[in-house]
Order: C-alpha cells, then sequence, then structure tokens
C-alpha cells in the first residue's frame, strides 16, 4: 500500500511547532530503566535527609569520599581539583575547578535544602489536662491543616552552654516513637467548619503531643511536663534551658515511596527543592576536568526568603567566587558577568484536578522533562529575574544538544498568586541566571510528588550544562 504523502500544512507544522512529549515517547526503555534506578538512589537520600543540617552533612561526606577537600583561602588550585565550603553545617558550596581561566566564567547551579515544616519555639515544652505538648511555628509557606493527624518525626540540635552539641533524631527507625498534631473531630467541629479553609488549623494550634504518662516517683503523679523533660534528660543530658539553644524541626515521618501502579512518581516530604538539590550534585559529583569550573551551591532559608546568613542573601557564595577569582588574578565582577547559572528549583506540575489557577499553554506537565521558567514573581512579574532571550536561547541549545527533555512553564495564571527563588539573588550578583526543575504536584505539603524521569532529565540537564563549551 502506498505510503501516504504529508500535506503541505502537516509539513509547515512539523518544522514550524514545537510538539511537546512525554519521556515515554521522546526517549527509550533503556533510558527510562536508567531513570528509575536513578531514583532508587534518591529516594534512599529522601529518607536519610530531612533537614538542611542533614543534607549538607551527607552531601559533604559524599564528596570527602570522591576526593572533595576543603577550601583553602588563598591557594592556587590546578583544574580537575575538587573543593568544597561548610557553610555553619546548613549550606555548602561544592567547586571542580576547569581548564578555562575564571575570567571566562563559571557555571553555576544553585538549590536550597531546607523544606516548609514545623519549628518548636525556644520555649516550647507545656503540659496541659492529661498531655506533654510542644509548641511550634510553622516554617515557610504551609497549608497549616495538613499538618494535622499525620505522623511526625523531630530531628535538629541542641547546643549546651559548654560548647557542645547534641544532635536528635526521634521518629524515623522502626520501633521509635513518634509525634503528632491532633485535630478536631467532625462531630464536634461545626465552628471549625465554618472557618476559612485557611484558618481550619491555625498557627497556635498546631501544637504537637509529645506525651500522654506522668513522671511517677513514689506511687504519685508528678507530672507530664517533666516526665518528658526527665526522658529528655536520660536520653540527651539536656536540660528545659538548653531547648532555647536548641534547632528542632518536626517533620513528615513518612518515607519516599513509589506512586502508582506504573511506578512512575515518588511521593515524599522534602521534593521542595531535593529533588533538585540531588540531581544537580550527583552531576558535579561526575565531573572530572570541566572546560569551565564548575560550581553547586546548596543553600538554606530559601522558604522564608533567602535570610540569615546560610541564605543566599548573604555573601558566603560571593565571597567564595571572590577569593577564587583573586588566585587567578581576575577581577571577581568580571567572573559574576561572564558567568552563567540554572537556579534549580521545581515549578508547580499541571494537576487536572485543580487546572483553574493554571495556564495549560504555560505549565509544566508531569512526564514531560525539567520546567525552563523564564521568570516568577506575583503579578506583573514583581520580584522576579526575568531571564534574557539570549541565555535562554543558548540554553535550550545546551539541553536539546544534550536531548534533554524540557518544556517552558510559569507559576500559575498571571493574577492567581506566584512565587520567588534565588534566581533573583543571583541575578543581583550578575550573573545570567534561569530557573530550571522539576515539576511537581501538591508542593509545599507533606507529601509530595515528582516523576522520575523528569529528576533523571535535570542530572542530565545539569551534566551537560557543566561540560558544555
Amino acid at each position: 500500500m502506498p505510503t501516504e504523502e504529508k500535506s503541505q500544512a502537516d509539513q509547515l507544522r512539523e518544522s514550524l511547532f514545537r510538539r511537546q512529549k512525554h519521556a515515554c515517547e521522546a526517549v527509550s526503555a533503556e533510558e527510562i530503566a536508567q531513570a528509575d534506578e536513578f531514583c532508587e538512589g534518591y529516594k534512599s537520600f529522601l529518607n536519610l535527609c530531612k533537614t538542611e543540617r542533614e543534607c549538607a552533612s551527607w552531601f559533604i561526606a559524599r564528596a570527602e569520599a570522591i576526593g572533595f577537600v576543603p577550601h583553602e583561602e588563598g591557594k592556587i588550585y590546578a583544574p580537575g581539583s575538587k573543593i568544597y565550603v561548610n557553610n555553619r553545617g546548613k549550606a555548602a558550596i561544592f567547586a571542580v575547578l576547569g581548564k578555562q581561566s575564571l575570567e571566562r566564567g563559571l557555571r553555576l547551579s544553585a538549590a536550597h535544602i531546607d523544606s516548609p515544616r514545623l519549628d518548636l519555639k525556644p520555649n516550647p515544652l507545656y503540659e496541659d489536662k492529661n498531655l506533654a505538648l510542644s509548641k511550634t511555628h510553622y516554617y515557610g509557606g504551609v497549608k497549616k491543616y495538613q499538618w494535622a493527624a499525620i505522623p511526625l518525626a523531630l530531628h535538629g540540635v541542641v547546643c549546651k552552654k559548654d560548647g557542645t552539641t547534641v544532635r536528635v533524631s526521634i521518629g524515623e527507625a522502626p520501633g521509635e516513637p513518634r509525634f503528632c498534631v491532633t485535630d478536631l473531630l467532625p462531630h464536634l467541629g461545626k465552628e471549625q467548619a465554618d472557618r476559612k479553609l485557611s484558618e481550619g488549623v491555625k498557627g497556635e494550634e498546631l501544637n504537637i503531643v509529645v506525651g500522654s504518662r506522668p513522671l511517677m516517683l513514689d506511687g504519685k503523679a508528678e507530672g507530664f511536663k517533666l516526665h518528658i523533660m526527665k526522658i529528655l534528660n536520660d536520653t540527651y543530658g539536656i536540660t528545659e534551658e538548653d531547648l532555647i539553644s536548641a534547632e528542632l524541626e518536626a517533620v513528615p515521618a513518612f518515607e519516599a515511596c513509589d506512586i502508582g501502579l506504573d511506578r512512575g512518581l515518588i511521593g515524599a516530604y522534602g521534593h521542595d527543592d531535593r529533588v533538585c538539590a540531588y540531581p544537580c550534585m550527583e552531576a558535579i559529583f561526575q565531573c572530572d576536568a570541566p572546560e569551565h569550573t564548575s560550581v553547586v551551591v546548596l543553600a538554606d532559608k530559601e522558604e522564608i526568603g533567602s535570610c540569615g546568613n546560610t541564605g543566599l542573601e548573604a555573601n558566603f557564595l560571593l565571597d567564595f567566587i571572590s577569593e577564587l577569582s583573586l588566585t587567578q588574578g581576575v577581577n571577581p565582577r568580571k567572573v559574576l558577568r561572564a558567568s552563567k547559572c540554572l537556579s534549580a528549583d521545581v515549578n508547580a506540575g499541571f494537576d487536572p484536578t485543580w487546572s483553574g489557577v493554571l495556564d495549560p499553554l504555560n505549565a509544566g506537565y508531569i512526564g514531560q522533562g525539567v520546567v525552563l521558567t523564564k521568570y516568577t514573581g506575583a503579578r506583573g512579574k514583581s520580584g522576579c529575574n526575568d531571564a534574557s532571550a539570549e541565555y535562554l536561547a543558548w540554553l535550550r541549545r545546551v539541553l536539546d544538544d544534550a536531548k534533554v527533555l524540557w518544556q517552558a512553564g510559569e507559576l500559575g495564571k498571571v493574577d492567581e498568586g506566584g512565587g520567588g527563588t534565588v534566581a533573583a539573588d543571583l541575578a543581583r550578583l550578575g550573573f545570567d541566571v534561569v530557573d530550571l526543575g522539576v515539576p511537581i504536584l501538591s508542593m509545599h505539603a507533606p507529601f509530595e510528588l515528582a516523576a522520575k524521569t523528569d529528576i533523571a532529565m535535570l542530572f542530565w540537564a545539569c551534566a551537560a550544562f557543566f561540560e558544555g563549551e
């Protein structure tokens, strides 16, 4: 039977239109299998690293195992040298020195390793009506009602006056106790049901149950709070005053798992933004002697505005680049202007259940690769970076040459809301920067969804970004 020739219109459509494919159409079965295997390591990482401190520590240990060493100020490094900076245990920089002078610029990928959570207040413990409870202050943009009636684990550090630090992790290992914010039964919830959804559970109602038995001494009940403090003192050697100088975070006690009968998605806490941090780091770990110096910065505090000395509003990244530049006799400002950067952060995946807030022509779709986000911001691009057309064209070429599946998207319809990333902080330094990341369902919820192929595509994208001319 003769092959039917394409019409002129079909030929024009093929040459002029962009057809976005699903990964299962666009790549081989072997590459799908590679993506699945890559994500097994990612799931293990998520289960071990639920706070910014745990992430920084885990990546530094991995880096040291393959030859990264702490950066020494003033030292001249040869191409291929692998160095890192540990910023207070909550942020870090990793670099592989390139063959080209820094005058030609560097390649930077920036992700954040903090995620929405419940932080314990400085004076958290109290007792009331046969329960010991802990007060919290939510961290980042959360729907507060999502944090009630789910199992929670407690992670963090307690720093004592004598200078010692106690690390805490309760609720992850089999057999360990967990914690919970209670919710109101529907039979008595008429007043609660009449509240606005955003106030279904209020901030001051996010109180965690930490105990329910009083301390018994000589047959007498001596208090619920006292019982909890005695357990903490027996286990960690801390007193109530030590909790003032503590960073204790309540996070979901869920393990990362496959979602769907086809196992195409990963459900987990903390995809935002560890789903970008992990591929970026895996990409730099495979760098040996790139043309351009390749750098990954893992930042803290992005979820609350990149503030503090471990967020990217601070100067620790600028200081590192300046020190490295001066050892090569190059003006740091010239390095920044010649450099290219990926702000590796997630975007909202198109959710057919909640499609009304998304522009279907400009949304990221699950399974269709990484999302290239020219601008974020809110209502009139307020507070965004808005990457240049020239830089987007360059990055398109890099991604296409590496056969990385990508799509263009933005964070919802124009007047629906919006958000920001570290891209604006990096643009202020002079970088050419654009957001590139993984589309997420249920973003900022205690349990988020991401596609395995999208996660692997970001790894391949970062590898191509570091290795390119």
